[in-house]
């Protein structure tokens, strides 16, 4: 018996727990989990909205599954906090997204209840229908739920998902979490009647004696019955369009009200119907005031003040990389109007949105569809355009077939800004920009740039707008700037060519990107140990400006290539040009630093850095690393 003084929550360690409580307690426990989401939240900031939209969904199905044996997939993760915290994680909720604590996403070797890690859209229902096959080759019965949001549809993975599930006719449950009314007809008593019916073992048993009878008739009677089974379904569900994919539709129904809720679930869990899709209306921010009077409903936050709302931003001293490249897009636009903005749902994020308001014409927002965002930008260059295709580097990465084939194949002028390149933080691995360079520089025909600061990003966007002869991307980090003097304009820049910021005659550092201010301090403190140091800005991984590099080898004993990105990128490239042609046959110290090859968890950029070796400490740190071999080899040669 539960003191009526103790808080519920208090009372739940595990999902088991939760299960032993009476239907009548799930409204006061909602009420208390979402309130423990908004504190958390308030303390480490992070993603919030998505989070109090599911309360109720979430404890629903820990009420009615028997998770982690039942698998429960959430896709993103975004919306997982309340899932952390039923499910054994409640004591370190507090260490969201910090360094050495949970993970903002799921996590497989979290939690047994987290059966999948996912960070990027999409990918539950492949998921969970390999869970579904695997589970039936073994010959068990556990239920395997996918919960997807409306926002997450929009990629065509999920489709290609769903047709395959519907063809297998896997016993497989899926929650479509639509909290844009993006897809939902209203939702009410009648609509939560009809699912409760349709989901239920009458309703099924009697569709599936029609069935088999409409067999025994001849053929065009049976297609003729089917057809309108499910389109007078789909005429009171609005689900038409998931039973032509094999699925058979149940919703939608209202996702804070446990009373549609739990016989809906507990129907559809009960079921040996092949792949189920439950349509749940939830709002995002529920139950929090300024969650749900805000545009976004505070999808992603800083830390927080409860009772106001309020955000605590740290006062930056330098413009973010993000929004000078959308105020150097809207500068290069005024000129051309051939330039075209394409975003796949990350307008903020990418800066796409300063570049909407200046010309919400030019701008097109795909959804969550990188791949389709790629062809299509593409596609307008076919016809002369400019598109500037501003994506992550981290979802960059699930159109890499569409960049090789359908736009360096054919050579077509495509612009890449790429957004969130190197370290980002406290959204880890799974969001960190590490490999575009690699991934994009072993491509024929496309040029890579990388910004070293914000004004070099205001070149180089002014250098992809005037640029014609094929693809050209450029890549640029999360935050804010290093306090840079700002031109008016961007100036285009010579393809191929960096350039010296500091000369020297014992040590060349060259960068990359945003390390270069860190190399400028190793330079100094290199000085103060008699280390004479040039840094230089390379701008391009590709194509290499040679002729620097061909420099910086003959008259220095160590050359170093500083870059936040991963091995087989720049530093790769460079050792590949020396080796070709020769010049490592004459002493030469070369050293590639890089991003170590294993996955960063989230925790401080600057303490990521200083791990991997990439600050002015380790830059440093290799360089005397270094000293002792260059001079047992003059010794060894005297």
């Amino acid at each position: 018996m539960v003191d009526s003084l103790t808080p519920l929550l208090d009372t739940i360690a595990l999902p088991a727990d939760l299960r032993q409580l009476p239907k009548s307690q799930l409204k006061q426990l909602a009420d208390e989990l979402r309130r423990e989401t908004i504190s958390a939240v308030s303390i480490t900031g992070g993603h919030l909205g998505a989070g109090l939209g599911v309360v109720e969904l979430t404890l629903a199905l820990h009420y009615i599954f028997n998770t982690p044996e039942d698998r429960l997939i959430w896709d993103v993760g975004h919306q997982a906090y309340p899932h952390k915290i039923l499910t054994g994680r409640r004591d370190r909720i507090r260490t969201l997204r910090q360094g050495g604590g949970l993970s903002g996403f799921t996590k497989r070797d979290e939690s047994k209840y987290d059966p999948f890690g996912a960070a990027h859209s999409s990918t539950s229902i492949s998921a969970g229908l390999g869970m579904a096959v695997a589970r039936d080759l073994d010959g068990r019965t556990n239920n395997v739920v996918a919960v997807i949001g409306d926002g997450s549809m929009s990629a065509g993975m999920a489709y290609e998902a769903m047709n395959n599930a519907g063809a297998m006719d896997s016993r497989l449950i899926v929650i479509l979490n639509d909290n844009d009314m993006s897809i939902a007809p209203p939702v009410g008593a009648l609509s939560s009647y009809l699912s409760r019916l349709l989901s239920g073992g009458t309703y099924r048993s009697l569709r599936e004696g029609s069935k088999q009878l409409a067999k025994k008739m001849p053929k065009a009677f049976f297609e003729h019955a089917r057809r309108a089974e499910e389109l007078t379904r789909g005429f009171f569900t609005g689900g038409t369009l998931f039973e032509q994919l094999g699925f058979y539709y149940v919703g939608p129904i209202d996702g804070h009200n446990f009373e549609h809720l739990l016989p809906v679930l507990k129907n559809v869990r009960d079921s040996e119907q092949g792949p189920i899709l439950v349509h749940v209306v939830t709002q995002k921010g529920k139950g929090y005031a300024p969650a749900e009077a805000a545009a976004d409903k505070l999808h992603g936050v800083n830390a927080f003040d409860v009772i106001s709302g309020a955000q605590v931003k740290p006062k930056a001293n330098a413009p973010s990389y993000t929004r000078v490249f959308g105020e150097s897009l809207v500068v290069a636009a005024r000129d051309d109007d051939k330039i075209i903005g394409v975003t796949a749902a990350m307008p903020a994020g990418t800066g796409i949105d300063i570049f909407a308001k200046a010309f919400p014409k030019r701008v097109f927002d795909v959804g969550i569809a990188e791949q389709h965002a790629v062809t299509f930008a593409a596609g307008l260059a076919t016809e002369g355009y400019k598109p500037f295709c501003a994506i992550y580097s981290t979802f960059l990465q699930r159109a890499f077939d569409q960049i090789v084939h359908d736009v360096a194949l054919q050579n077509l002028p495509v612009r890449f800004a790429i957004d969130r390149a190197g370290i980002v933080g406290a959204d880890g691995a799974t969001h960190a920009g590490s490999f575009d360079v690699a991934y994009l520089a072993c491509l024929p025909n496309m040029v890579v740039m990388a910004a070293s600061d914000e004004s070099e990003l205001q070149h180089m966007v002014a250098t992809a707008a005037a640029y014609d002869r094929g693809p050209i991307a450029f890549r640029y980090p999360r935050g804010d700037g290093v306090g840079v003097d700002m031109p008016a304009r961007g100036e285009i820049l010579e393809i191929g060519r960096g350039r010296v910021l500091r000369r020297g005659s014992s040590v060349a550092l060259l960068s990359l990107g945003t390390r270069l201010a860190e190399c400028l301090v190793a330079a100094e403190e290199l000085a103060a140990r008699g280390l004479s140091t040039t840094v230089a800005d390379a701008r391009f991984a590709k194509p290499l400006d040679t002729g620097l590099i061909e420099q910086l080898a003959r008259e220095h004993d160590v050359l170093l290539t500083i870059e936040e990105g991963s091995i087989g990128g720049f530093g790769s490239h460079v050792l590949q040009y020396l080796a070709e042609s020769g010049l490592l046959d004459h002493g030469l110290r070369v050293r590639t630093m890089v991003l170590p090859d294993l996955f960063l968890d989230q925790d401080k950029p600057e303490r990521l850095y200083a791990r991997a070796g990439l600050d002015a400490k380790g830059i440093v740190d290799k360089v005397l690393s270094i000293l002792p071999v260059i001079e047992s080899g003059r010794m060894a040669s005297v």
